[in-house]
């Protein structure tokens, strides 16, 4: 790549950001007041502190469960032009699942699909 098409994609995409900082400031509301810095959810106020200790496991169902869907929406692409690749499409998707198979098995085996 050209270096001077490199320089100016880089100082396109700081001057667009820049800008879109400095015009978000200049015309956003400027209301400030003691309520709008209280945290709430679903419009009821907490009680107690927000810092509270999560589980582990929550953050561990979640990456496997994105890991897993992610993984599965590369096999739409897939089932879609199987029919042009022939026998080579069927063997790399058949390499992709054993894979993901092996995953989820050592996923399971560990533990990481029980609430404990």
């Amino acid at each position: 790549m050209n270096s001077t098409l490199l320089v100016t994609v880089i100082l396109t995409a700081i001057t667009l950001v820049l800008a879109a900082f400095v015009i978000a400031k200049l015309i956003g509301p400027r209301s400030y007041n003691k309520t709008k810095d209280e945290p709430y959810e679903c419009g009821i106020p907490t009680k107690g502190t927000s810092w509270m200790p999560v589980s582990i496991g929550f953050y561990l169902f979640a990456i496997l469960f994105l890991m897993f869907d992610i993984e599965t929406v590369f096999l739409y692409p897939w089932a879609v032009a199987v029919g042009t690749f022939g026998k080579a499409a069927i063997v790399s998707i058949g390499f992709f699942l054993v894979v993901l198979v092996f995953g989820l098995a050592y996923a399971w085996r560990k533990g990481a699909l029980e609430w404990k």
